[in-house]
């Protein structure tokens, strides 16, 4: 049984890589973050497409949290004012624009710095 939520993220995306390092290393969530890549996903409970697709927040008990609500989940669980971005990111509004920019970001991975080809979501999904 986990006792530590898990973020999960793809680690053969250049810009989801060093986005999961900078989060390490500044957020400080608290929770182990891991490439999809080298996690038990289903011990986790998840899909491989699903962990391709977006970045993922698994609890201890199994609830997985996509997007933008991962991101929200992983600021809300660090220390110092990250919380609060991570709160406000919840609100209805805010979290229907965040759910949007996530989208955005995520489609278009491959085009921010570090990405590459290889980040390319497919165009189905």
């Amino acid at each position: 049984m986990r006792t530590r939520p898990v973020l999960v993220y793809d680690g053969d995306c250049g810009f989801c890589t060093t986005s999961a390092r900078l989060a390490e290393r500044y957020v400080r969530p608290r929770c182990d973050v891991v490439p999809w890549q080298f996690a038990d996903l289903d011990a986790l409970g998840v899909s491989r497409d699903r962990a391709a697709y977006e970045v993922l927040w698994v609890t201890p008990s199994g609830a997985v949290h996509g997007g933008a609500r991962a991101v929200a989940k992983a600021l809300l669980s660090a220390g110092g004012a990250w919380p609060v971005l991570g709160g406000v990111l919840g609100l209805p509004g805010v979290r229907r624009a965040a759910d949007g920019m996530y989208r955005l970001v995520a489609a278009n991975r491959y085009r921010l710095p570090g990405g590459t080809a290889a980040c390319a979501v497919p165009r189905d999904r």
